[in-house]
């Protein structure tokens, strides 16, 4: 791998000689991106490091300045750098890149169920933990309410981050928060308390289940509800506020099952209280 300085005759290369940079025997690549003190380009450094991973030797060009980088976008034709060219062709930036050696790169509308992966699958580790270090043998049962506790605090905390954002999601389906503007603000804090709550009460059978049960039992089963309306009802495509706003994920089964479990949790709780 070379390192050069990308000042002023750098920026100002014609297409065919960058492309001739980019052509050698072997794997090699040209890659022009921002280095300045004030603003080390993130893209810039994904972009080197995943050429590299994949076996380039690469001409790292920085820029400096801002005058540098417009001389350089004007020259090419860009509007963004990182730019990238591989085998005489020009790539692109960071995103083009990884489309090049075959990454999936979701589009603007496109959804995934990675954020839900990602949350649950580290509720479900660290209530293994607490089982573990808790507990004698597995108890699967107890496993399942830490996990099912752990998970809903892990939710709501990521609406916490962004309530405003979450509201936007939530009034798009969420039967009561189209009625009543302000339940949608205080979910998040319902869900933070019934899973704390759930959490405190495990193993116990404490008449303060009567201040939990009862809010997650009511949540739980006006979201199921408003789920089933929108997604298998009215057959609606619609984004689930479930790890707060701005979310890919869709809504459907995954959001249905949480609410589902969440309504039941409750109503297994009153039940352990009355008989």
């Amino acid at each position: 791998m070379t390192t050069t300085d990308a000042s002023s005759d750098l920026a100002v290369d014609g297409p065919e000689v960058a492309r001739e940079k980019s052509r050698a025997t072997g794997k090699t690549a040209s890659l022009y991106r921002m280095a300045m003190p004030g603003h080390l380009c993130p893209f810039g450094l994904k972009s080197l490091s995943l050429l590299r991973r994949k076996g380039y030797e690469v001409e790292d060009n920085t820029f400096d300045t801002r005058d540098e980088v417009d001389a350089f976008m004007e020259a090419q034709g860009v509007e963004t750098t990182p730019q990238t060219w591989i085998d005489g062709k020009r790539i692109g930036g960071y995103t083009d890149l990884k489309k090049h050696f075959g990454y999936k790169v979701l589009g603007k509308d496109e959804t995934t169920y990675r954020p839900v992966i990602a949350i649950f699958a580290s509720t479900a580790l660290l209530a293994l933990a607490v089982i573990l270090n808790l507990y004698e043998g597995f108890p699967v049962l107890t496993w399942f309410k830490w996990f099912f506790a752990i998970s809903m605090v892990a939710l709501a905390i990521q609406k916490l981050m962004d309530v405003e954002g979450f509201v936007n999601g939530f009034l798009g389906y969420d039967l009561l928060a189209r009625r009543y503007v302000p339940y949608g603000y205080a979910y998040p804090f319902l869900e933070l308390y019934t899973g704390v709550g759930m959490a405190a009460l495990i193993g116990t059978d404490s008449p303060l289940v009567w201040l939990v049960a009862p809010v997650g039992l009511f949540i739980g089963t006006v979201g199921a509800v408003s789920v089933i309306k929108a997604v298998y009802v009215e057959k609606r495509d619609l984004k689930c506020a479930c790890v707060g706003g701005g979310s890919n994920v869709p809504l459907g089964f995954i959001s249905l099952s949480e609410n589902l479990v969440m309504a039941g949790r409750g109503i297994w709780m009153l039940a352990r209280q009355i008989l």
